[in-house]
């Protein structure tokens, strides 16, 4: 085990067995620190200050406000490298409520080349966790507390934040299991769910989780299963993908469908650059389906149409609760088991992708949907 690995799991154990006791003297730091680790809507701010107060506490000559080596001056650091190398580690090893991926590739904290100041704006909601993880650089700065104080806080506020998440997540489930023994719901009453679901805030991931689950659940009816989802929001030319939900025949690596999710219109623009992905890739599909949850333009469904004849690829633009209306209904015996696998792919999925208030107000709509069946 390296020194940085040793001191996180150091700080991670005396976390555990401290939950109830604070190690910041200050109500005013440890309030903030705590709006920082709770905060469902901004993850990357955490993984941001674990990294930088990791540093600190691995090499005490750095200064902890310049956690990237284009700031000019000495003492700067990879802010970026101890994320990825440690934090990272630490936070899939215990499942810490925080982003699975670097902070460093965020918006707010990406390509920084100057002093980390409370004066700098950094440009992000909420706008308050941005400003305490400055104001708690400059803290450490002026050596009002110590850098492994702040983090030994951080860790024992995501322990207490995962353990609450846990307990409601399992009164939920618990409260779900009670109907089990009832009619199960019907097709439009999953898809009504379904509609609930989507129109809660920051679903977009939801569309790619309900695609996958349609192909999940009659895998072996069809012979087709879709390849390992990548994390939301990475980039195509990061993970080679050429779409959100690629399908391949059962022992068979080839990509014979591929699914693209938007939570806006699709336009021609996007036509062309899936396109344009096509060209630069080695696979031979057959299908382009692009799913919306907004409306389809006539214009845009022609011209997706037209390409066929050009391109031996067949586009579609589809209506996400369409494409699964007729999906329940045409295999109708297997809605309930797609509603449990969609459900599992909920629970599972990183709380960056699917927020903790995302997967509780799932369990919440199921749960009364069920219950107007006594």
């Amino acid at each position: 085990m390296s020194k940085q690995q040793d001191i996180l799991e150091n700080l991670y154990s005396s976390a555990l067995k401290n939950k109830s006791k604070t190690f910041i003297k200050s109500d005013d730091l440890r309030s903030k620190i705590e709006f920082i680790c709770r905060c469902n809507a901004n993850k990357a701010p955490i993984r941001f200050l674990m990294s930088c107060l990791l540093a600190k506490i691995d090499n005490p000559k750095v200064d902890i406000r310049k956690p990237y080596t284009e700031i000019k001056g000495k003492n700067n650091y990879s802010g970026r490298f101890y994320d990825e190398h440690f934090v990272e580690a630490l936070v899939h090893k215990y499942k810490l409520p925080c982003n699975p991926t670097t902070a460093y590739l965020t918006p707010a904290f990406r390509n920084i080349d100057r002093l980390l100041t409370t004066d700098l704006a950094l440009v992000g909601r909420p706008r308050e966790a941005y400003d305490y993880a400055l104001e708690i650089l400059a803290v450490v700065h002026k050596e009002k507390e110590t850098s492994k104080n702040i983090l030994q806080e951080i860790i024992r506020f995501l322990l207490i934040a995962k353990t609450e998440d846990e307990g409601r997540m399992k009164q939920l489930i618990a409260e779900l299991k009670q109907t089990k023994d009832f009619l199960p719901l019907s097709s439009e009453e999953i898809v009504t769910l379904l509609t609930q679901h989507l129109a809660c805030k920051n679903s977009s991931r939801l569309p790619v989780l309900i695609i996958a689950s349609a192909y999940e659940t009659v895998k072996e009816k069809i012979g087709e299963k879709y390849l390992s989802l990548q994390a939301h929001n990475a980039a195509d030319k990061q993970t080679g993908s050429i779409g959100d939900v690629e399908v391949t025949l059962i022992n068979d690596d080839n990509i014979i469908s591929c699914y693209e999710m938007k939570d806006k219109r699709v336009t021609q623009n996007d036509i062309e650059h899936a396109l344009q992905k096509l060209s630069a890739s080695k696979s031979k599909i057959d299908n382009y389906i692009f799913i919306t949850t907004d409306i389809i333009e006539v214009e845009v469904s022609d011209y997706a149409k037209s390409l066929y004849d050009k391109t031996g690829v067949e586009f579609a633009v589809l209506d996400c609760i369409g494409f699964i209306r007729h999906y329940l209904h045409f295999f109708h015996r297997v809605r309930n088991g797609f509603l449990n696998i969609y459900q599992d792919f909920i629970l599972n999925e990183p709380t960056s992708s699917v927020s903790q208030p995302l997967k509780e107000a799932f369990l919440a709509l199921r749960r009364a949907a069920e219950s107007d069946r006594h």
